[in-house]
């Protein structure tokens, strides 16, 4: 049965979680704590510290007198964000997990666990915002611009914006610290966690070698000339300059290299020297699954800015929508525009949705002249 404004937040064992539920308590809400686990730690998965954050989550909800909920969301995690993490590596593009999980954990099947519980809202410890305008729900961005995660949340949709509050929006982070060192809670110093949590304080290369055999090919330059050897395309994404192990070339200049293509069904690398080389800009990019957040785009074709990737800043760009994709053209080139990522649209402070790219009219981006 639910309770008459009873909330269930997801508390990480982080201090923006913790600062969320301190907010919450104080503001004399009806409140309980869970803890998900989303990934299952043994020897084969790596170590990503559940069990210790599970610990703080239950002490800080000791200390704020709040119940405290644990679930095990492993084999939906598995399922609906780890499976498709390795198709798309198998098919050579560069996912983000986060986005995918956010959608199908956080606000899913954390929200269907809420609900299960008796909550009407949930909440969590990311630095965004929404309101509500003529009855649409709106996400906008956190207040402190380097910590908005609204990048990460741009999958959602209006059912889940409505049951959702981000106590943290409207605060710096210093601000959170702050209230939690006032307040004595046990996570005030943690350090802010960092990368995919399944694969934790483990080598990339060595984790996800465990489940996708490598397969070492040439590396070539863009016309062709082998000068090395990679130890699989999957482990390498657009711009990348470390772990080439290209020594000095006889003249080749001074500059560094980075990886500016793949061809996965040959099994080839392409490298180019200098970060800001030609083989790494496009000004077009093509896009697929779209998601808007008020559940309609703007128009059919409507001018905003977006994001290739997180803490890039804002690009001016027009977007036109084609069936089931959208094309993306924007006024100045952009650098290593990956498949695989999302490109996100925002109006001001308000994020408008967001799409997984596909294809960039750069060199090696796949991109058909005849599509714009």
């Amino acid at each position: 049965m639910k309770r008459e404004n009873h909330i269930i937040i997801g508390m990480s064992g982080g201090v923006d979680s913790s600062v969320a539920a301190l907010l919450l308590r104080s503001s004399g809400a009806s409140l309980a704590g869970m803890f998900m686990q989303n990934w299952e730690e043994d020897e084969r998965f790596g170590e990503c510290h559940a069990e210790r954050d599970r610990a703080d989550a239950l002490r800080v909800c000791a200390v704020l007198e709040i119940p405290f909920h644990t679930r095990n969301f492993a084999s939906q995690y598995w399922d609906q964000v780890f499976a498709h993490f390795l198709a798309e590596y198998r098919a050579g593009r560069t996912p983000n997990p986060d986005v995918l999980c956010n959608r199908e954990i956080k606000f899913k099947t954390f929200l269907e666990q809420a609900r299960s519980l008796g909550a009407e809202r949930i909440a969590t410890g990311h630095y965004a915002r929404t309101d509500c305008v003529d009855g649409r729900y709106r996400l906008l961005r956190g207040l402190d611009a380097d910590k908005d995660q609204s990048y990460f949340l741009h999958a959602l949709g209006q059912e889940q914006l409505a049951a959702t509050l981000f106590p943290v929006g409207a605060l710096p982070k210093t601000e959170v610290r702050r209230l939690a060192r006032e307040a004595r809670l046990p996570t005030h110093a943690k350090k802010d966690s960092t990368g995919i949590c399944f694969i934790g304080e483990r080598d990339f290369r060595e984790f996800l070698g465990r489940y996708i055999p490598a397969q070492p090919g040439e590396m070539r330059t863009p016309d062709g000339v082998r000068i090395g050897e990679h130890d699989g395309v999957m482990y390498y994404t657009l711009g990348q300059r470390g772990g080439l192990r290209i020594g000095g070339r006889r003249n080749s200049g001074g500059e560094p290299w980075y990886v500016v293509g793949k061809d996965v069904g040959a099994n080839i690398l392409y490298v180019a020297q200098g970060r800001d080389n030609r083989w790494l800009q496009s000004t077009r990019l093509r896009c697929s699954n779209a998601n808007w957040i008020s559940a309609q785009a703007p128009s059919a074709q409507f001018a905003c800015t977006a994001k290739t990737r997180y803490r890039q800043a804002d690009q001016d760009c027009r977007v036109t929508i084609k069936g089931e994709s959208c094309l993306v053209e924007f006024e100045d080139e952009q650098r290593a525009v990956t498949p695989g990522q999302s490109v996100v649209f925002y109006r001001g402070e308000e994020c408008l949705g967001g799409a997984i790219i596909e294809t960039t009219n750069a060199a090696f981006g796949g991109m058909q002249e005849a599509y714009g």
